[in-house]
């Protein structure tokens, strides 16, 4: 009991918080932090990834396939086009395959390389450098642009923000109207939309996200990563010591501080200085504003435009690069980094599993629905020819996106009759019901409930494709 628990001296990590914005705008963070801009070779990488994805984004709705778009996720037809495949609701499962892919292939990223998906593919990340972009060519870079909010409205500040809201306007009603174009025709809606004949729901949409795209963007910017995304809050669940992230090498870069560049970098270690100047470019470049050197933050979304900054100075100071980079915990302690370790694999299988069963359920997967729905009125009826007749009508679904011819069959009724529509023409992506009676003599019947099977037939792309929907067959 007399035991005294140890206690380890730690030393306090100062935490770094952006400057500027007045008193009482404690929690508007975009007056306080202004995004410096940077160029390296992971800022290149970053713009090129980001212009491909912007460019499929807004190319895609315009494509047309056999005649129509090849993009197209009608919600009020419940019928969702891609390319040569429609989806019904029938293919639920399928969108259930795409979210198990796309949940596992995230994983498995972010345990190899943490964050990136942040960084170099969100979409919010996307436009917030879309936007910032705009802000620097309207308004001038990052010191200009904190002299400019603080200085009082002049006509040269009103103008220049007036350029840039209306570049943002601009850039998030084409964002709207484009993202609205994949759930609607997309030609139509801008030509419905600038000329004032938009639906209500479709021009609502439209201004709902325009609205939504402006204020993330725009003001939200670094809130929604650090504050609403849910993925910075069980990232670190996926991390491990292998893990590759955005780090700083404290033991090389401590102690930190200013220097002359002449000194050689043997006089500075002489000195007991690390490689770090203290300059705060790493701050000044990082979109949600955290320093990187206090450590590992959930706010960090693996950019590197740190590293790229930071590289840039060691250029000019002739160090060596590397002071930041995507690195492992592993090999920050002086280890090797373990790429192929249980985690990763366990990742790796399962979502190499649910991309082949995604493939096997879309190869297997029929072009034609066929529904049976008997008549509620009467189990059966007996006709004036003393035959039993039993009523049903068939709802057919054509999944492809061609017309098909189809005809019907009963199984499993010997010496039957058929009255109703036996061949028949269905658009492609069409639903076709027709009802139809079968009867057969009492004498045929060896109980009062016979299983039948009637037969859907149809030809697609040179093969024959036959549904047997099971049903029954009632008498007395």
């Amino acid at each position: 009991m007399n035991e005294q628990i140890p206690v380890k001296n730690v030393t306090p990590v100062k935490v770094h918080k952006p400057k500027g914005g007045g008193q009482g705008k404690r929690h508007d963070s975009r007056s306080r932090i202004y995004v410096r801009a940077v160029k390296g070779p992971l800022e290149s990488f970053r713009r090129f990834f980001g212009l491909i994805f912007l460019g499929l984004f807004a190319i895609i709705p315009w494509l047309q396939f056999n005649g129509q778009q090849a993009v197209l996720l009608d919600i009020g037809q419940q019928r969702f086009t891609i390319f040569s495949l429609t989806l019904w609701p029938q293919d639920l499962t399928l969108l259930a395959y795409i979210f198990i892919v796309s949940a596992f292939a995230l994983f498995f990223v972010t345990t190899f390389a943490g964050r990136v998906w942040c960084g170099f593919m969100c979409p919010q990340t996307t436009w917030v450098y879309i936007y910032t972009w705009f802000e620097e060519k309207c308004e001038g870079p990052r010191n200009k642009r904190i002299k400019l909010d603080e200085r009082p409205m002049d006509a040269d500040k009103f103008m220049r923000k007036t350029a840039k809201h209306t570049a943002w306007v601009g850039v998030a009603l084409l964002t709207a109207l484009t993202f609205v174009g994949y759930f609607t025709p997309i030609g139509a809606l801008f030509v419905d939309f600038f000329t004032f004949n938009v639906s209500f729901w479709a021009g609502f949409f439209v201004i709902f996200f325009a609205v939504c795209t402006y204020g993330n963007a725009g003001y939200m910017r670094e809130i929604m990563c650090t504050h609403i995304c849910p993925y910075a809050r069980f990232q670190s669940a996926m991390f491990d010591k292998d893990t590759f992230t955005v780090s700083y090498n404290a033991n090389r870069g401590e102690k930190r501080g200013p220097r002359p560049r002449k000194l050689s970098h043997e006089e500075v270690k002489e000195k007991g200085l690390g490689d770090c100047i203290d300059c705060n470019l790493c701050v000044q470049v990082c979109p949600t504003g955290i320093d990187i050197r206090n450590g590992l933050q959930y706010e960090c979304i693996n950019c590197g435009a740190c590293v790229d900054a930071c590289n840039g100075v060691m250029d000019k100071m002739n160090y060596p690069k590397g002071l930041i980079s995507f690195t492992s915990e592993e090999e920050l302690a002086g280890g090797k980094t373990h790429i192929i370790r249980p985690k990763l694999i366990g990742y790796f299988v399962v979502l190499v599993i649910m991309i082949g069963l995604l493939f096997a359920n879309i190869y297997t997967r029929s072009p034609t629905e066929v529904d049976i729905i008997r008549d509620r009125n009467s189990l059966y009826r007996e006709t004036n020819e003393g035959l039993i007749e039993n009523v049903y009508t068939i709802k057919v679904l054509n999944k492809t996106q061609k017309r098909q011819t189809y005809t019907i069959e009963i199984k499993g009724l010997p010496d039957y009759e058929y009255i109703g529509k036996q061949e028949f023409v269905v658009e492609g992506g069409a639903v076709y019901s027709t009802p139809i009676s079968v009867a057969t003599d009492a004498y045929n019947l060896e109980d009062t409930v016979t299983d039948i099977f009637i037969s859907v037939t149809t030809t697609v792309d040179g093969d024959i494709v036959t549904i047997d929907e099971p049903t029954k067959f009632l008498y007395r």
